[in-house]
């Protein structure tokens, strides 16, 4: 996988996909590339909050001071310049391809045709989408912005404000942090590696655009790794029971990690249920939502289910070891909370492992991915949404609470375990 910085949106699937696997041959003209060894960034993503990944080199969600010393881009070599992904094996003398306007239309339509996951707000007819097809084989298309424009209105045609045209300068591809190589790495880890105590440094090294030059830069952290995490004692029936309060204000990359910390720490204090105060929490990385739920859920128990076109879009993801906590938790939710959010809510209810408490979720359940086109130009395309352990679906829906107001303790004993005694799935 190849990490992209992408500017100018706010909502992403950044997280790691699953290998992808082959599809059917493109239906290209000779001169282009097969779409699928483009795509930049998988499955299981949602919303992710970008502060940390954007395209302006400068700025790399990091304030840079006084200009740090960035090493200057150097005119790489040719070899460099314009390198195909790793198993594209071309010969020394081979010419690149040439990317024709009318080849990177079509090669977008490809894109939509076997990935998009029409979520049902509109009707998208297919029949009509094949007569696009036609009307760019009968098109001469004689500028690159008139070939961008058609793609443009071409996705608009969808009625999916998520799947959308990304121009060339709006995306670049993220190389090492601090001399490490990142290909092959989800971008969980990579923004792990990114994050750091405040006011330390960290180089990146970024390829702009599809065939632009290499470059290093240094830049400082300012505030980025901010733990997510407020956790407090409380004593309850008059002192004769504990309960351990978290507040999780967002799923970044020390969320997880701290939020193990806390829980510990509740326990050694105590505490004999736990309250997870997920209002107002609007996502960030999914993948930290995941393995967030898992900390709560037995092994082999379902946290999400995704569903898309593709089959690499199609999984279970279950948990893989032994919960953290088995006491009760009370997951409390309002209109705000969205997202990776309202994975850890739903997999801790369908799951009888918490009740839900509040107002109803959000409701932001799609997957998008990236897909790099041949002239470094991008789309991103709604590949997939989340499907709760009860099969609910999470998009346009949320998700609601089982009370209104914060209910007996006896009554939530009595619900989980009524909840643990009827069939799932």
């Amino acid at each position: 996988m190849r990490v992209l910085l992408v500017s100018n949106t706010t909502t992403l699937s950044l997280s790691s996909p699953p290998s992808p696997k082959p599809l059917a041959p493109s239906r290209l003209g000779p001169n282009s590339i097969h779409w699928a060894k483009k795509a930049l960034i998988g499955a299981l993503g949602g919303a992710l909050s970008l502060g940390l990944l954007v395209s302006s080199p400068a700025s790399l969600a990091f304030e840079s001071s006084s200009p740090p010393s960035s090493i200057p881009a150097q005119p790489p070599s040719s070899s460099e310049y314009c390198k195909e992904d790793e198993g594209d094996v071309i010969a020394e003398s081979a010419p690149e391809p040439v990317a024709t306007n009318e080849g990177i239309v079509e090669e977008a339509w490809e894109i939509v045709n076997d990935s998009f996951l029409d979520t049902g707000r509109r009707s998208w007819l297919p029949e009509n989408w094949q007569m696009k097809k036609e009307d760019i084989r009968t098109s001469s298309i004689k500028t690159r912005s008139k070939a961008h424009d058609m793609i443009k209105r071409m996705l608009a045609s969808l009625g999916d404000p998520y799947t959308r045209f990304l121009s060339p300068d709006e995306g670049d591809e993220i190389l090492a942090v601090n001399g490490v190589d990142v290909k092959g790495k989800s971008a969980f880890e990579v923004s792990s590696l990114i994050q750091g105590p405040n006011e330390t440094f960290v180089t990146i090294k970024v390829k702009h655009g599809n065939c632009g030059p290499i470059q290093s830069i240094d830049v400082q952290r300012q505030l980025v790794a901010r733990t997510p995490v407020f956790y407090r004692l409380e004593q309850i029936e008059n002192g004769t029971r504990s309960v351990g309060y978290l507040r999780l204000k967002e799923f970044n990359a020390l969320a997880r990690k701290d939020l193990v910390i806390a829980m510990k720490r509740l326990q050694d204090m105590g505490a004999s249920f736990f309250i997870l105060d997920l209002r107002d929490n609007r996502g960030g990385l999914v993948q930290a939502g995941i393995e967030i739920a898992k900390l709560f859920l037995n092994e082999g128990e379902t946290v999400i289910y995704t569903v898309g076109k593709d089959p690499q879009y199609q999984q279970n993801i279950v948990a893989d070891t032994a919960p953290l906590i088995k006491a009760p938790v009370i997951v409390l939710v309002n209109n705000n909370t969205a997202s990776a959010s309202e994975i850890v809510a739903s997999a801790l209810h369908d799951n009888c492992k918490g009740v839900l408490v509040g107002d109803r979720t959000f409701g932001k359940g799609l997957i998008q991915s990236v897909f790099e086109l041949q002239d470094g130009s991008g789309v991103v395309v709604t590949v997939g949404k989340y499907v709760t352990p009860n099969h609910k679906d999470i998009n346009g829906n949320g998700i609601e609470p089982d009370y209104r107001n914060f209910p007996g303790w006896g009554d939530i004993t009595q619900q989980l375990s009524q909840c643990s005694t009827l069939p799932r799935g």
